[in-house]
């Protein structure tokens, strides 16, 4: 009878006693363990869905125990019908995650022998689409959505550090994480810094086309700076995450006396002003404190909180790359820049 290699294989040949096992053995050697799906979902705003269920008092994404023989995407799909009321697929996934055996909360009687558990791309939903949300009898009691920097309160510290990954994932648009407790096991940029975990600033004020008039106060002068390959410069406090549009100066002098009006955001705190001009290079970090990235447009909208007019926003920064002749960014992970400067 053929006889199973430590790797399930099948070989009739002799082999060194203790590195083969009968199907029955090889079945009993292999670690059993829970499948899960759950789904991450932003409204327009970038904040998450979470929901409250009866049983415990944190919150948690939608999604579930995967059923025997049920495909885990097939399962994000049944526990959104079933927890929400709303129809959807969800082929792409954000992160797979480990989750140990001995993890705190599981009572001992239930025996939990740790856990796979996927994330999936649940998409950004509309007011129209959230309004369309029914929530079943029992177990789901409601659902908000939460600022990303809020989870730790608002969710168990695994489940809040994975939210948080899969969403940096979502935002590098580099595949899904492979997580181990939540954690990446191949930290990107946004990953070390610790994107996200700090409250974004409000910055909701009507997005006007530009100069500032003359009459208006200005609070902050902040700039769109491209590098060859139609992506921006962004900075990322080291302290806390924050995300945050450099200066004119950071493109040297040069570029920031040649920074041509983008537009402004007019709030009760006054004028935020946009500039925009083209990056040939980067001196010396002057500021220790601060990392700096190259993102696209749109990845520097999803790390901030700009309201409806982020959308005007972003396309007046496209119509400004492509007057400079730059190409469109395609979205790959934020990458960050060399302390020592840069020059292209």
């Amino acid at each position: 009878m053929p006889q199973l290699t430590d790797h399930g294989a099948t070989d009739d040949r002799a082999c060194a006693p203790g590195t083969w096992m009968t199907p029955q053995e090889y079945g009993a050697s292999r670690a059993a363990v829970w499948t899960a799906a759950v789904v991450l979902v932003t409204d327009t705003d970038g904040r998450i869905l979470v929901q409250s269920v009866d049983y415990r008092a944190d919150r948690l994404l939608p999604g579930g125990a995967i059923d025997a023989g049920e495909a885990p995407s097939a399962a994000a799909a049944r526990e959104l019908r079933e927890e929400l009321g709303v129809d959807g697929r969800y082929p792409r996934g954000l992160a797979v995650d480990w989750i140990p055996a001995d993890t705190p909360g599981f009572p001992p009687e239930m025996r939990f022998p740790g856990e796979i558990l996927h994330v999936y791309d649940g998409g950004t939903w509309t007011p129209d689409r959230i309004g369309a949300v029914r929530l079943p009898e029992q177990e789901i009691t409601g659902i908000d959505f939460a600022e990303p920097a809020d989870l730790p309160a608002l969710m168990d510290p695994g489940d809040a550090r994975r939210a948080l990954s899969a969403l940096r994932a979502r935002i590098n648009g580099c595949g899904a994480a492979l997580l181990e407790d939540g954690r990446p096991t191949a930290p990107t940029a946004l990953d070390r810094l610790g994107v996200l975990r700090a409250r974004r600033t409000p910055q909701r004020g009507a997005w006007h086309c530009g100069p500032v008039p003359a009459h208006l106060p200005v609070r902050s002068v902040s700039a769109w700076l491209f590098a060859p390959d139609g992506r921006v410069l962004l900075l990322i406090s080291r302290a806390t995450g924050a995300a945050h549009l450099p200066p004119p100066a950071a493109a040297g002098s040069a570029a920031a006396a040649a920074a041509a009006p983008l537009g402004y955001r007019y709030g009760e705190e006054g004028a935020r002003v946009r500039v925009s001009a083209r990056l040939t290079g980067l001196a010396p970090a002057a500021d220790p404190d601060c990392a700096r990235l190259l993102a696209t447009p749109e990845q520097v909208r999803e790390l901030s909180d700009w309201g409806p007019a982020g959308e005007d926003e972003v396309a007046a920064v496209h119509a400004a790359r492509a007057r400079l002749g730059l190409p469109a960014p395609a979205r790959i992970p934020l990458a960050e820049l060399p302390e020592e400067g840069v020059r292209w």
